[in-house]
């Protein structure tokens, strides 16, 4: 792959995708920020306080006192409710999850965890709680306008606040939950999740690189899970400064063990230990931070869910071609393999392997047409598919798809028995049968 136009990859982009693949980071975050606005609002009441207090106006503060205290009934009410809302929110939605990953695959639960929406509605929840409990501790009891210290007015008032904007969010999330349950929203936002990575791929044609001589070889010593992405510009840097070159072994997306090769190294010694910490991330299922094979993988595993025989739903599996042929016609044109990762200087410090066309192509169709044989539908899809992409595909790239093709149709031949159910299983048509 491409050397030309290549975008150094940003230094936190790794830790910012796992931090995405967590439930978490944003209810921490949302509890710090909770206490920060507590202190400064209740600092702010405070000072309302002080400045009533200097100018005599106790006649007005009096009136604060008795409206913060009709108010601290409402508070006193949301701090109740609000975690038993929020366990029956949740609860129901654990359960949708559940059945979406039981009627496409189990991998769509990543979805619902990587939810930017879920994870803000859950924050705003627990932080509309945590926030109604520390106001509740800045009620006093004294009610002489001169003696009271605190009158938490504006801390009342962003609880309200708080409690309206958790009750729009619900409305949101409750939308977005129910899209995970369809499956045009979730095909839909796995094509856009592999785009997203297809976009932050190296570009452009590149030539083959001498590597010289393998010196060494760096061994995996953490847990055994599948690789899901390494630390490119961590990598990058520590093959400059020892000025060697670095080949990644595995393919993004296998398993690896302990004491497994990882990295092969070229042109000197390897680099200290320090320097190569934190460069390999491996988890117990894949990601598709820098994995564009796993959307294929996705799209594949729900098509053919559809077509096994429990399901029985061929309108799914067309519509996960759809998105199939649409990554497809994407990278039709665009180098695949091996990628050059380059220093500012220019020069190649981390080589890659990345899925190549034909890996792609048989990664998308050769389970799906396997299972076709009963689906005039899916075959008619997958029919046009290929035809779509041979249109496309340059000459040196065809190959595969002509095999698929006439795979697709001795499959057919075989199974159906009658010419005219052959003939009609046959024809290539967008819509399956539209």
């Amino acid at each position: 792959m491409s050397d030309r136009g290549y975008r150094r990859p940003r230094p936190l982009s790794p830790l910012r995708e796992h931090l995405r693949d967590t439930f978490w980071f944003a209810p921490a975050m949302g509890f710090v920020c909770v206490f920060v606005l507590w202190l400064a609002a209740s600092a702010a009441d405070e000072e309302i306080v002080a400045l009533l207090q200097r100018e005599e106006a106790y006649e007005e503060l009096g009136s604060l006192i008795s409206f913060v205290q009709d108010a601290k009934t409402i508070v006193t009410t949301i701090s109740s409710a609000m975690m038993t809302f929020i366990g029956v929110v949740f609860s129901i939605s654990l359960v949708a999850v559940q059945m979406a990953g039981g009627q496409l695959t189990p991998r769509v639960v990543r979805i619902f965890v990587r939810s930017r929406i879920s994870k803000i509605t859950l924050t705003v929840f627990l932080a509309t709680f945590l926030f109604s409990l520390l106001v509740l501790t800045s009620y006093e009891s004294e009610a002489d306008p001169r003696l009271v210290v605190s009158v938490p007015l504006l801390q009342s008032m962003l609880t309200l606040v708080l409690v309206g904007l958790s009750l729009l969010l619900f409305v949101v999330y409750v939308s977005a939950t129910l899209r995970l349950m369809q499956v045009g929203p979730v095909v839909d936002r796995i094509a856009r999740e592999s785009f997203r990575v297809l976009g932050r791929m190296p570009r452009g044609p590149g030539g083959p690189e001498r590597l010289g001589p393998e010196s060494g070889r760096v061994v995996h010593e953490g847990r055994a899970g599948v690789l899901r992405d390494v630390h490119t510009a961590r990598l990058v840097r520590a093959a400059r400064r020892q000025d060697v070159v670095l080949r990644l072994i595995p393919r993004i997306g296998d398993f690896v063990v302990p004491g497994t090769p990882v990295l092969a190294v070229h042109g000197g010694a390897a680099p200290p230990r320090s320097r190569m910490r934190y460069t390999v991330s491996v988890g117990v299922e894949r990601t598709l931070h820098q994995d564009l094979a796993f959307g294929l993988r996705q799209l594949s595993d729900i098509a053919l869910r559809a077509l096994s025989t429990s399901v029985n739903d061929p309108t799914t599996a067309v519509q996960c071609l759809d998105r199939i042929v649409q990554i497809l016609a994407a990278v039709v044109h665009l180098p695949l393999g091996t990628v050059h990762h380059r220093d500012r200087s220019g020069r190649v410090r981390l080589v890659q392997e990345g899925p190549g066309w034909d890996g792609l192509v048989d990664l998308a169709f050769e389970e799906i047409r396997w299972c076709v044989a009963g689906s005039p539908q899916v075959s008619r899809r997958l029919l046009a598919g290929l035809d779509d992409l041979l249109l496309l595909a340059p000459e040196e790239r065809k190959q595969p798809l002509v095999r698929h093709r006439a795979l697709l149709v001795q499959t057919v031949e075989r199974a159906v028995p009658v010419a005219a159910d052959r003939q009609f299983a046959l024809l290539p048509d967008r819509q399956g049968i539209g």
